[in-house]
């Protein structure tokens, strides 16, 4: 039950990050300093990308996932550090010398203009279902904080997220991102501690999961026949088959390496040390976000079931089990925790932590966007075209982009309501891999051995491909599928270059 505590220290805690956002972006004077920033330290690189890294995918959609399919659900932010560590370590470099402002400029200047307008619609298609999962996450927090319907809910989380980014860019995602660190760590651990406590650790745990599905209709509805197939749901790594878990894991990795967002936080350093150092930072503490949202999720399982299987109890004639409560629905497993489990005044700090997480994800992903939708796509239109310039600033078509880029998002979200939050990130992450991992790479590091007509190809090819394995559900998981056929395609160019 939502109190007066809970509000209030929800809304001490959204204030003081928009606070932080308005004093960081008064420093912005232009287009290049709202994206791109440039003079950040290593915290706050780190704070950058932990603060649009560790949003709603990593905290409620982790979670969600660990409350249907157990421990596996800790790959989302596993892959999320294992890619943070690798941009740092071998992408920092060449990116901060390569002298771009963005991703698809990198493979312009290697393979032209048209390679970069193809990249950029294909990338995009990539970022934007990453922001509706946002949406969706913040729109659940909100929900269960202010009982309003899922529409109004929408519209709340949108309009926060562009108040978060329009007036600060990359450097209210940075400043922003420190206090998250903060907050987010002191939640994480407190909401593990009481997990455990109250939980009596892992046997306590399984226990009380069993015990939930000593119910004939409730493991009817999850299609779970005996205790062998629970225990590997819950407590397998690779409970949804050993391909899918690790392409989602891998989707992670390389699509955190492909993406704008992630490299403006690489260009926002104010040297390549320090942007190597913050990455490396964001990599560490990623994981141990995704183990103690794991533990929620597990805890939430042997003690709540959803309406759809209350409606399967009734259906079989059996009574709620004793002691169990009722969600309306798995996304709502981390917020119902805090609500009932924490102290009030401290479940309001919590609740104000994930939210202000799942907006600052949100607004940097909304950032990234509209910096490819500015620079890369209309530009590269106005040049081909021969348009005039806009009357327009660059600074201001940016804002402008990323208020249509949230609308947009808050009617997708609408639409997609009752996904899994980290199916859709999965595959956002996974899309944009596909479309620029392979023509990045080659740029920065084979100049030269590959022809912009193969590149060209090979961008939608892999991207088709990917999709068509998603939709029809071939084995292991559709990034492999949208990989392979984008490589051959390249390869196949380098021999005809020969």
């Amino acid at each position: 039950m939502v109190s007066i505590e809970h509000l209030i220290g929800v809304l001490l805690t959204v204030g003081l990050l928009l606070a932080v956002s308005w004093l960081s972006g008064r420093k912005v004077k232009d287009a290049r300093s709202f994206t791109t920033g440039g003079n950040s330290g290593s915290w706050m690189v780190c704070g950058a990308l932990l603060g649009t890294l560790a949003g709603g995918q990593s905290t409620i959609g982790t979670a969600q996932l660990a409350f249907s399919y157990g421990v596996s659900a800790w790959w989302f932010t596993i892959g999320a550090g294992l890619g943070s560590l690798i941009l740092g370590l071998f992408y920092a470099g060449p990116l901060r010398r390569s002298g771009c402002s963005t991703l698809l400029e990198v493979v312009s200047r290697e393979y032209g203009h048209t390679a970069e307008t193809v990249g950029s619609v294909l990338f995009l298609i990539g970022i934007f279902i990453s922001i509706v999962s946002q949406v969706l996450s913040s729109s659940a927090m909100i929900t269960s904080l202010f009982g309003i319907n899922l529409v109004w809910a929408a519209v709340v989380s949108a309009l926060l997220i562009m108040l978060l980014v329009l007036f600060g860019g990359i450097r209210s995602a940075g400043a922003g991102g420190i206090v998250k660190l903060i907050l987010l760590y002191v939640s994480s651990i407190v909401a593990g501690v009481v997990v455990w406590h109250i939980a009596g650790g892992f046997t306590g745990l399984r226990d009380s999961i069993d015990s939930v599905y000593q119910s004939p209709a409730i493991a009817w509805s999850n299609q779970l026949s005996d205790i062998e197939s629970i225990h590997h749901r819950y407590g397998s790594p690779f409970a949804r088959g050993f391909f899918k878990d690790m392409g989602g894991c891998l989707s992670l990795i390389l699509g955190v390496v492909s993406t704008q967002t992630y490299a403006q936080c690489i260009w926002s350093a104010a040297s390549t040390p320090k942007a190597r150092k913050g990455a490396v930072l964001c990599s560490l503490f990623m994981p141990l976000i995704g183990a103690a949202c794991t533990l929620v999720g597990l805890y939430m399982r042997g003690h709540y079931i959803t309406v759809a299987e209350q409606d399967a109890l009734q259906r079989f004639g059996e009574a709620i089990p004793a002691g169990l409560g009722v969600i309306d629905s798995t996304a709502l497993a981390f917020p119902v925790f805090v609500l009932e489990h924490l102290p009030a005044w401290l479940g309001g700090l919590l609740l104000g932590t994930m939210l202000i997480n799942i907006l600052g994800c949100g607004s940097g992903l909304s950032l990234g966007a509209s910096t490819i939708l500015v620079r890369d796509v209309y530009g590269n239109l106005k040049h081909r075209f021969g348009m005039a310039d806009s009357p327009l600033s660059p600074l201001t078509q940016t804002r402008l982009s990323i208020v249509g880029i949230l609308i947009a998002a808050f009617a997708c979200a609408i639409v997609f309501n009752g996904s899994f939050i980290n199916d859709l990130g999965f595959l956002s992450l996974g899309l944009r891999a596909v479309a620029i991992l392979f023509p990045l790479s080659f740029a920065l590091w084979l100049p030269g051995r590959f022809t912009p007509r193969s590149i060209l190809l090979a961008m939608p090819i892999g991207v088709a491909a990917m999709l068509l394995a998603n939709a029809i559900t071939l084995p292991g998981d559709a990034v492999y599928y949208g990989l392979a056929a984008s490589l051959v395609v390249i390869l196949l160019g380098r021999s005809s270059a020969k």
